[in-house]
């Protein structure tokens, strides 16, 4: 019998357990990037090179290599990419391509948002820094500058006065793949913001996480999440109120079978808002986060979705304790030396991924592909969870020479 084709395109560290999933469902995957060198395409069955944001190259390998599905999980330029080859092969899809287009697009979203009565901050998009500059008078502070079509958090900067908007453009525009970035009303938030992923089956929401985001005051990338946990630090009428805007969302784009990578907050105005929506896998193991925390596997499901096979299991689940993933890494550039766990915190640990090993160069945490490993840990209570996140630099150290 003849196995399945999955094209996944990207080749980060994320899609190991994507890999392993396909394999354990008897297909053959095909990674797919321009970075030869990159993990995933070690343990896949065949690797491509292309570049994942070119869409007509991508389709052209795909009908070459006749594939029966096609995803990007955990990397985000090749969504609008994996959507594209979805329509134009006939492959089964996220949902519609122009649907998928607007999801990814953060100045398209802002904009649907707006026009279908969401809560969402004020916002502008502009392709040139003159533009933006002779638009000012439209602003008010505090304000986020960013590029629509970055991922990873890079090229985000927190704007508190019009002195400092100059620099935090041009650090987006640099991040912006397409040359357009966009201003927007920054929304103080009740609580921990939350990215999380979620599950719909022929477009109806069947399993849907929100997390506690929390960051590092002392990283270069303060608006890089440093840990996340579970459950989230909302109160249950808010993830209702949530759950069903999402539904909402999802019903006019006419989304259909697909994981969903989903960050949303609420403002100190009390205010649910939905701030991105990607028909993808996270990045920072999120959905293997939820299979620990839940044992729905989002990652299985989303492999069978993409190749045309039925999907089971998809179920609203209770978390079964208090889950954190810290995201390990350094302060500075340097060589990595060593990490170092207190014993007291060890029996709390049941994950430990290390990426990197002594004498391997590290970069100050500026974007996500900063980090240098993951901690999984798992708490008997919120109070316990909160405590060991608070006070994380007295139990966890990581040396740097």
């Amino acid at each position: 019998m003849k196995r399945k084709k999955i094209m996944l395109l990207g080749g980060i560290r994320y899609l190991l357990p994507v890999i392993k999933a396909a394999h354990e469902q008897g297909y053959y995957v095909i990674t797919a990037d321009y970075l030869p060198d990159n993990i995933a395409h070690q343990y896949s069955d065949e690797y491509v090179n292309v570049s994942i944001i070119d869409k007509e190259a991508v389709l052209k390998v795909a009908r070459e290599k006749e594939i029966d599905g096609i995803m990007s999980f955990g990397v985000d330029p090749g969504v609008v990419s994996a959507s594209y080859v979805q329509k134009r092969m006939g492959l089964p899809s996220f949902g519609p391509y122009e649907s998928v287009e607007i999801l990814q697009n953060k100045d398209k979203f802002r904009a649907f948002l707006s026009e279908n009565d969401f809560n969402v901050p004020w916002a502008f998009g502009f392709s040139s820094m003159e533009d933006v500059l002779t638009n000012t008078d439209r602003f008010s502070y505090p304000l986020i500058v960013k590029p629509t079509d970055s991922a990873g958090s890079k090229g985000v900067t927190r704007v508190d006065k019009e002195e400092e908007l100059k620099e935090a453009l041009e650090y987006a525009f640099k991040h912006s793949i397409k040359g357009s970035i966009i201003v927007e009303e920054f929304i103080e938030k009740q609580g921990c913001s939350s990215d999380s992923d979620c599950f719909s089956v022929n477009g109806e929401l069947k399993f849907v996480s929100f997390s506690a985001q929390r960051f590092d005051e002392n990283a270069a990338g303060i608006f890089i999440p440093a840990a996340f946990s579970w459950p989230s630090t909302m109160n249950v009428q808010q993830e209702s109120e949530l759950r069903s805007e999402l539904q909402r969302l999802l019903t006019l784009l006419k989304m259909n079978t697909s994981v969903y990578n989903i960050e949303t907050r609420i403002g100190i105005n009390g205010k649910a808002y939905i701030m991105e929506v990607s028909p993808r896998g996270g990045g920072n193991r999120l959905s293997e986060m939820i299979r620990y925390s839940t044992g729905v596997d989002m990652i299985t499901a989303s492999v069978r979705a993409a190749v045309g096979d039925s999907v089971d299991g998809i179920e609203q689940k209770p978390y079964m304790g208090h889950w954190a993933e810290i995201i390990l890494h350094s302060d500075k550039d340097g060589l990595f030396e060593s990490l170092y766990i207190s014993k007291s915190m060890r029996s709390y640990v049941l994950e430990e991924d290390l990426w990197v090993m002594k004498g391997d160069a590290v970069h100050f945490f500026e974007g996500a592909n900063n980090a240098i490993g993951t901690l999984i840990m798992k708490f008997n209570s919120q109070e316990q969870l909160k405590e060991a996140l608070e006070k994380q630099r007295e139990w966890l150290h990581i040396s740097v020479d």
